[in-house]
């Protein structure tokens, strides 16, 4: 473990495995939604977070396509698939949680999430049933490992989109969990 300083939040290499896990396991269930059969940067991405999750050094592979993932949801052609290639992006990216006690870092463990949900929810066009069963089906995936590393971090900050909803309601619904015990 790297030393903490003030500010900081303890995190080990294997809470950093258990969020990208998790973050993968979002991204995968909706990357059929991409759009764009020809275009394999988000599922580069989705391997890379897998790769380091079970137990490969992190390196710049992670963070190269995650920015690729990025760039192809520019280029997607739904919002379903935007969505999808975005959860893929940060679920490579969540393998660069950052120690920082920042509300901002909650994104790199529940975003992949909020977007796989927000994806499911376009493309089924029943908003925000769709993503609200989706986010409960989340929920039981959440194991206590990963609520523990969430709750090292203030919640996640509030937003107007509908992700930033989401990722919000996400995030209270895990502490919720932990506040009572599971």
């Amino acid at each position: 473990m790297a030393r903490i300083g003030p500010g900081d939040v303890a995190l080990t290499m294997a809470d950093l495995r258990v969020v990208t896990r998790f973050t993968a396991g979002c991204a995968a269930e909706v990357l059929p939604l991409f759009d764009d059969p020809g275009d394999d940067r988000p599922r580069a991405a989705l391997d890379a977070a897998r790769v380091f999750a079970d137990g490969a050094e992190r390196s710049r592979r992670q963070r190269v396509t995650a920015v690729g993932a990025a760039r192809a949801a520019r280029t997607a052609r739904t919002p379903p698939g935007r969505h999808a290639a975005l959860a893929a992006a940060d679920a490579a990216a969540s393998a660069y949680l950052h120690p920082l006690a920042k509300a901002t870092q909650v994104g790199h463990i529940l975003r992949a999430a909020a977007h796989a949900a927000h994806a499911v929810e376009l493309a089924g066009g029943d908003a925000p049933r769709g993503g609200d069963a989706h986010l409960a089906r989340v929920l039981l995936c959440a194991t206590p490992e990963l609520v523990d590393v969430l709750c090292r971090y203030p919640r996640a900050p509030t937003g107007r989109s509908r992700v930033a909803a989401l990722m919000s309601g996400l995030d209270d619904a895990l502490r919720s969990r932990e506040d009572h015990g599971r």
